[in-house]
């Protein structure tokens, strides 16, 4: 941690009891807690859905939930959060975060692979006679399978009220997607098709902040 970060860090709101419990289980239980969303973006992301007034919210890629846990804490008490997750080794580390973190009621863990249960919606929506408002959006935050960014976009892109928000995290892959010449792997490659795409859609408007290792904010115009 540079003198900068370490600066923004101790002049940020400390985050909460439940949010230091996720960090230190996600520590112990795992062997990937750099995914962690961390302080500084997650207090972001609460203070950006208490900005848009977002109700109802989904995110694609829990991991132990520290990133759902923040955007909860920022939604009004009628809001809602979908999060989706495809290991389910981490179920019960997840709930228990939400319960400590007196959220419970507002979040709703769907295990399983993020495209079967995106269609899964879809299907539900439709048989309920078109009316998709079960599965409808104001913001849906990407955090899951680089390879599959741009099948994601796809797939909630209609779930996503107009003016709503998609997030999408991992965006500048550690400095990889503008390399000279760009690595080939396949989660560089879906990265950056998937920032080519959204750039080139004229039904959104974007920026890229910066934001530890890149969060594009898309508004659906």
């Amino acid at each position: 941690m540079d003198a900068a970060e370490k600066y923004i860090i101790g002049h940020c709101t400390r985050q909460t009891a439940a949010l230091e419990w996720i960090v230190r289980q996600t520590n112990v239980r795992t062997s990937h807690a750099r995914m962690l969303t961390g302080l500084v973006q997650g207090r972001f992301m609460t203070m950006l859905v208490q900005m848009s007034g977002a109700r109802r919210i989904l995110e694609l890629g829990t991991f132990t939930g520290y990133s759902a846990v923040c955007m909860a804490m920022g939604l009004p008490a009628d809001g809602h959060l979908d999060t989706l997750e495809v290991n389910d080794e981490l179920e019960e580390l997840i709930l228990e975060g939400f319960g400590r973190a007196g959220l419970s009621d507002k979040i709703t863990l769907h295990v399983g692979d993020a495209k079967e249960t995106l269609r899964r919606f879809r299907e539900q929506a439709s048989a309920s006679g078109g009316n998709g408002e079960a599965w409808s959006y104001d913001m849906v935050y990407i955090d899951a399978n680089k390879r599959e960014y741009c099948e994601y976009y796809d797939l909630v892109f209609d779930m996503v009220r107009p003016g709503g928000f998609i997030l999408a995290d991992n965006v500048l892959w550690d400095g990889k997607v503008f390399e000279d010449p760009m690595p080939q792997d396949r989660q560089t490659l879906g990265i950056s098709r998937f920032n080519d795409m959204v750039v080139s859609d004229p039904r959104v408007e974007s920026v890229i902040l910066p934001l530890r290792d890149g969060l594009n904010i898309i508004r659906k115009k």
